[in-house]
């Protein structure tokens, strides 16, 4: 088993996947990690000797910052704010999601910041290595003072509340701890704050929507050169002179795979003698759906690399309120601020939201112009079937690809736009960061299914064009491999067929990223590593 130390200062996208997506992955707080937090720990059973005035620790929260809490009430005031803050809604988020929060928010306690004792972060990683996933209602957070309302519900488990799945059942949060052999915490003064009050949700699911997102591009970009061989595209469109004089760095990076991908095609459109075929000598460019792709899907990398800096920073930050400073002579001071307040994560993940929904938006555009003769100049039947009429072929491909395009529009508009006060107007600005990330997470999912609709029609439009070409006709050296691919899983349709299940096979393909892990290996070039900010 594969062991993570966390300190708070170096976790990253990948191993938050890792973490998330994988159960033979242990975590543990690293020695120097566990001797700062037991270092704020002090400091804050110091606070509550002296009887200080520290906000969540001898007062009330919100609104309630002005009524001071007796010594006596200080272990109840924690668990208090657990149940009051569980009041979440709607589906219940994925279990890698809720592995992802346990991750995020124990490496941000562990950065010793937070007053909360090592032992309670060390039941967090147990819920991990025990495969506990608290039950937790995708909706309620408003992704300032964190993501109250979805920490609040992982809290429950810790304290034999709430509800977890464990082997597959559904279980109350003390039954599941007992299952596992695993003890409920008593809460001190701090800790249900300090577990509550963070970015974990945002965070987490952020994290995994923007490696998913990175796959999706360069999966984008496959099905973008399978198109183009299709349609008998212009390489020239790709040509590096034209990106070196506008340099914008994953434009250039994403014409450079695109003439990885496409070498030796003898299906796309080259200078005459330069061994390819074009559809008409006039052809002298193509429609921007083809030819601008580094254009559109290096603009979509941007967004796509500003979300990854945006939650790597966020991934290794102190997110919840107060915060703990201990100096060199070991006097500590409470200080109170907004680092749970989810405005960067917020608005980087509606700008990867618009990136998807465009990277979705030009697939589309490919997909219907692969299916009417009137946009490929005749070069392929209509709908990519024979005897149509008697056959519909893949007309209704682009249907569901549409529709999914469409609704991600509705889904692209900025929930950081918009605000709610709450608390008696004490938090009167909210960035709705959850909700961002909730719908850049669904606008992904839509991409990689519109991804999928192009990569069928592509592969059936290759098939139907080497018919003209000769068998001998040959893709280019990635673009065969992902044709292969495709064809593993969809045959090619002399006759009409339910479609349904070719779809979703596809689109778990280009999910789970064995497009590009086939093309990768084919061209022999490892997974990029997107050019940063």
């Amino acid at each position: 088993m594969q062991t993570v130390m966390i300190n708070g200062d170096h976790l990253d996208i990948p191993t938050v996947v890792a973490v998330a997506r994988a159960a033979d992955v242990r975590v543990a707080i690293a020695p120097e990690a566990r001797a700062r937090m037991q270092r704020s720990r002090a400091a804050v059973e110091q606070f509550v000797r002296d009887g200080a005035v520290v906000y969540g620790i001898t007062t009330g929260f919100g609104k309630f910052q002005d009524q001071v809490i007796s010594p006596g009430d200080v272990e109840q005031l924690q668990r208090n704010i657990v149940m009051s803050h569980a009041v979440g809604t709607g589906p219940l988020l994925q279990a890698e999601v809720v592995r992802a929060m346990l991750l995020i928010r124990a490496n941000t306690l562990a950065k010793g910041i937070s007053g909360i004792r090592p032992e309670v972060v060390d039941l967090l990683l147990a819920l991990l290595e025990h495969e506990i996933a608290p039950s937790v209602p995708a909706q309620g957070s408003l992704g300032s003072s964190g993501d109250l309302a979805p920490l609040a519900h992982i809290a429950l488990v810790l304290i034999g509340l709430g509800e977890a799945e464990l082997d597959g059942q559904r279980l109350d949060g003390l039954s599941a701890l007992r299952r596992a052999e695993l003890a409920p915490v008593v809460l001190q003064a701090k800790e249900g704050l300090a577990l509550t009050n963070g970015t974990a949700l945002m965070a987490g699911l952020g994290a995994l929507t923007t490696y998913d997102a990175d796959v999706l591009c360069r999966t984008a970009d496959v099905a973008a050169a399978m198109s183009l061989e299709a349609m008998a595209g212009v390489l020239a469109a790709f040509d590096p002179r034209i990106h070196a004089v506008r340099p914008h760095p994953r434009q250039i990076e994403c014409a450079a795979w695109m003439r990885t991908i496409l070498q030796d095609s003898g299906f796309v459109c080259q200078e005459p003698g330069a061994g390819g075929v074009c559809v008409t000598p006039f052809k002298v460019q193509d429609a921007y759906s083809l030819r601008c792709v580094p254009q559109v899907h290096g603009a979509i990398r941007d967004t796509v690399a500003y979300a990854d800096w945006a939650i790597t920073i966020e991934l290794n930050s102190a997110t919840d309120n107060p915060l703990i400073f201990v100096d060199d002579e070991g006097r500590a001071e409470a200080i109170s601020g907004g680092n749970f307040h989810g405005e960067p994560l917020a608005l980087a993940l509606d700008y990867l939201a618009l990136g998807l929904t465009e990277l979705a938006n030009i697939s589309e555009r490919r997909l219907a112009r692969l299916l009417d003769p009137a946009r490929n100049a005749g070069l392929l039947p209509p709908f990519l079937i024979d005897q149509g009429g008697l056959n519909s072929g893949l007309m209704l491909l682009q249907y569901t690809a549409a529709a999914l395009a469409s609704e991600n529009k509705v889904l692209a508009h900025p929930a950081s736009a918009d605000t709610i006060p709450t608390s008696g107007g004490q938090e009167d600005h909210n960035s709705m960061g959850a909700t961002a990330a909730r719908q850049a997470h669904q606008i992904l999912q839509h991409g990689q299914t519109v991804v999928a609709c192009e990569l069928i029609a592509a592969a059936q439009a290759i098939d139907l064009r080497r018919r003209s070409l000769g068998s001998g006709a040959q893709l280019g050296r990635g673009t065969t491999a992902a044709h292969a691919l495709i064809r593993q899983h969809v045959p090619f349709l002399e006759r009409d067929a339910v479609l349904a299940p070719y779809i979703e096979a596809v689109r778990q393909l280009v999910a789970r990223g064995a497009v590009c892990a086939v093309v990768e290996e084919r061209v022999h070039m490892p997974r990029a590593v997107a050019t940063p900010l």
